[in-house]
């Protein structure tokens, strides 16, 4: 039987190379976004469905699992930046979003999906975590604190559904090669010679290696794997000597 996965943030980096690696694989993608989804559905071909969905909107997001039918993967990957400002400058209606979309988001997703797949007799979702969710990264309060929340939902997920057949798991990624990250590095936020100093492997993470990671958790080979974080960061949270890891 064809799986019908269903990826949100699907049109760009991570999504999108996920979308791009499950369609290739035999899967029927169904990519989630709040703008661009149906023109990157057309990009993978005819079997496969683009949506337009803001994952924090509640009725819209029943609306589209009503509409889609049988979802047999989620992959919570919806999310955007936060403002990177001192701590002290930092604005609670901004922290809030951060929240809503990262955390919320992926609850409503992840809430939808399970009842769709408890009733069908089973289903994967794996959830995008981070870095941030792991270590602390300063000034990235909101980012770290929904990241860190998306983790623990995953395991409380994964405990509540195990017996229903429903496996919940989540990737951490480091900084990957994404034009989010590129974003930040234009705007003078971050520093990519330090970034691949600090990391063991000594370079940014490609967001095909990230796809890699999520097919494995949500595919056969990880049957008995649930309510896992993977790391998938060249190394980054493992190292915790002093001075740069390269």
């Amino acid at each position: 039987m064809t799986r019908t996965v269903l990826i949100t943030g699907g049109a760009e980096g991570i999504g999108w190379a996920t979308a791009r690696l499950f369609a290739a694989r035999g899967n029927r993608v169904v990519i989630a976004d709040l703008s661009g989804a149906q023109a990157r559905a057309a990009e993978l071909g005819p079997a496969h469905q683009g949506i337009t969905l803001d994952v924090t909107d509640e009725g819209a997001v029943i609306a589209a699992f009503a509409a889609l039918g049988r979802i047999d993967v989620l992959v919570n990957n919806a999310g955007i930046g936060d403002t990177h400002l001192p701590s002290t400058e930092q604005q609670i209606d901004s922290f809030r979003r951060v929240l809503d979309v990262h955390l919320a988001g992926a609850f409503l997703m992840a809430r939808e999906a399970g009842r769709q797949m408890i009733a069908q007799g089973g289903g994967a979702i794996v959830n995008l975590s981070s870095i941030a969710g792991v270590v602390g990264l300063p000034r990235r309060n909101a980012y770290g604190a929904a990241k860190a929340g998306v983790s623990m939902m995953t395991r409380s997920l994964a405990c509540e559904w195990a017996g229903a057949g429903v496996r919940v798991n989540a990737v951490a990624p480091g900084y990957a090669r994404t034009a989010l990250v590129q974003k930040l590095v234009d705007a003078g936020r971050i520093d990519l010679d330090a970034i691949r100093r600090r990391v063991p492997m000594g370079r940014l993470i490609e967001p095909a290696e990230i796809a890699e990671a999520i097919w494995f958790l949500a595919s056969p080979a990880a049957s008995a794997i649930t309510g896992v974080t993977l790391s998938v960061d060249g190394g980054w949270a493992a190292f915790g000597d002093f001075g740069d890891a390269t």
